[in-house]
């Protein structure tokens, strides 16, 4: 195949429906123009706009242009360009573009038409807020950008456009404030993501997987956000976010373990209502990871901690149970866990009745029958209740993946078994890094400013500066009287 175009348009227009076999899809339009000249227009159908096509392209060179003109210079569409090879324009037309081609030409005019179905601005379903905007990214690059601009009205705000899939040619835009991300993690995201050798990537979740430092831990060291107000409020703090075309979410990144926790409501809110959210958040974090495995220690190993009532309440409780307490607790926690995934995959109608067939009819039927004591029920439903608490899908998931192993080591060792659960988990939190940086800031490394935003809010004129952990350039985000501008 020849690499680069003819000065013949039959040679041309053959060679491309060599390349293109028998693609339905290719439309290949001939005509003449204004001043005889001999032309073909070639497009992909579906991924075009044919008013942009026969308003902005075919009429001016079809009734518009005059002998002293070139095609470029009558077609009134926003960017064109002339383009000399073939694989060039095999990556236009799949990009949507259409290609103007001219006998005796031996350049073909790139155009700008994409106008392929889209979806509408919808509230994103994944991170509701009660204050916040109610706009959520969309599956085009191009609109979330827009969405992006609209909070962040700054000439620094740099977009990089990058290209990963060998077949798919997925096109990635790296969003960041030049003046306020660390340029050497810039280079280390845009390394990582221009090393990936796959033939397609498809989704955000794909992206961040090939690029994470660690791939065998179960937490989260990138954020998926749906929310174009919480990708600004990152961007700002530092951060890069990474917009994939076709991918409704916005990876960033770099992240620490106590970001996953916070929620853009916590900032309409008074400084002391979200500071108590935020303590509710991590309380309903030491809840959904501990409560099962303290509740199977207890009863097999510790039960002498527990009043006398109490244990005598459990004991009528679990008289009928046939299993021991850490069989019972595993019996239930996978039940709702495939409650919960039976519940995402079915239409909404289907999942709430699911959801309360599992929840009301099994738990009962199941407490009756003596599989399970009713202690055992309120334990499970405290579980799901607070791993639903933490606002970050994928930091919720770990969590109650992490419960299993620690339900294992209470049957098998009680509190020690707990103790050394925790020890491990510690130390691997504070082992991880995100793009280099310590996963465990502002705790480990200890970073005393950073506090102010973590585990309670501070109000927002004491926060005069971005958080260290992402090494910003610039540190101050406003003057201490409240007024904001650079140091």
């Amino acid at each position: 195949m020849r690499p680069e175009l003819s000065s013949d348009l039959a040679e041309n227009l053959q060679e491309l429906e060599e390349r293109f076999g028998d693609s339905p899809d290719l439309v290949n339009h001939q005509f003449s123009t204004q001043t005889g000249q001999r032309a073909a227009l070639l497009y992909l159908e579906g991924l075009v706009d044919k008013v942009t096509i026969n308003s902005h392209i075919l009429h001016p060179l079809l009734h518009v242009m005059q002998d002293n003109q070139t095609p470029i210079e009558v077609i009134s569409v926003g960017q064109t360009k002339q383009i000399f090879r073939f694989a060039d324009i095999e990556h236009a037309l799949f990009q949507g573009k259409s290609v103007l081609f001219v006998n005796g030409d031996t350049a073909a005019i790139e155009i700008e038409t994409q106008g392929w179905p889209q979806r509408a601005i919808q509230d994103p379903q994944s991170e509701s807020t009660l204050r916040g905007a109610h706009q959520g990214f969309t599956e085009t690059a191009g609109q979330n950008i827009s969405l992006i601009r609209r909070y962040l009205t700054n000439r620094r705000l740099t977009i990089k456009k990058l290209t990963v899939g060998e077949r798919s040619h997925t096109t990635l835009y790296l969003v960041y404030l030049a003046d306020v991300a660390r340029p050497e993690i810039v280079r280390e995201l845009e390394t990582r993501i221009r090393a990936i050798s796959t033939d397609a990537i498809l989704s955000t979740g794909e992206l961040e997987q090939r690029i994470e430092d660690n791939p065998y831990t179960p937490f989260p060291q990138f954020q998926i956000t749906e929310r174009p107000d919480a990708a600004v409020s990152q961007i700002l703090q530092g951060r890069i976010a990474v917009i994939t075309d076709g991918s409704p979410g916005a990876l960033i990144g770099p992240m620490v373990f106590v970001s996953f926790f916070q929620s853009m409501d916590d900032y309409s809110a008074r400084f002391v209502l979200a500071s108590f959210i935020r303590l509710l958040r991590f309380t309903a974090l030491l809840i959904a990871m501990f409560l099962p495995a303290l509740y199977v220690a207890t009863i097999s190993f510790h039960y002498e901690m527990l009043p006398l009532n109490l244990l005598l309440s459990i004991g009528e409780s679990r008289a009928k149970v046939p299993f021991p307490p850490y069989l019972e607790a595993l019996m239930m926690e996978i039940t709702l866990e495939m409650l919960r995934e039976a519940g995402i995959r079915l239409p909404a109608p289907i999942g709430q009745t699911v959801g309360i067939v599992g929840g009301i009819v099994i738990g009962e039927a199941a407490v009756q029958a003596g599989f399970v004591s009713n202690i055992m029920v309120i334990i499970v439903s405290l579980t799901a209740i607070a791993s639903f608490i933490i606002p970050n899908h994928e930091m919720a998931a770990s969590v109650r993946l992490i419960r299993f192993p620690l339900m294992l080591l209470a049957a098998m060792f009680g509190m020690i078994g707990i103790v050394v659960g925790i020890m491990i988990i510690a130390g691997h939190l504070l082992s991880l890094e995100s793009l280099g940086l310590p996963y465990g800031s502002p705790i480990a490394p200890l970073r005393l400013r950073d506090w102010k935003d973590t585990i309670v809010r501070f109000p927002l004129w004491k926060m005069d500066r971005r958080p260290r952990s992402t090494h910003p350039l610039q540190l101050r985000r406003q003057r201490p009287s409240g007024k904001e501008g650079d140091e």
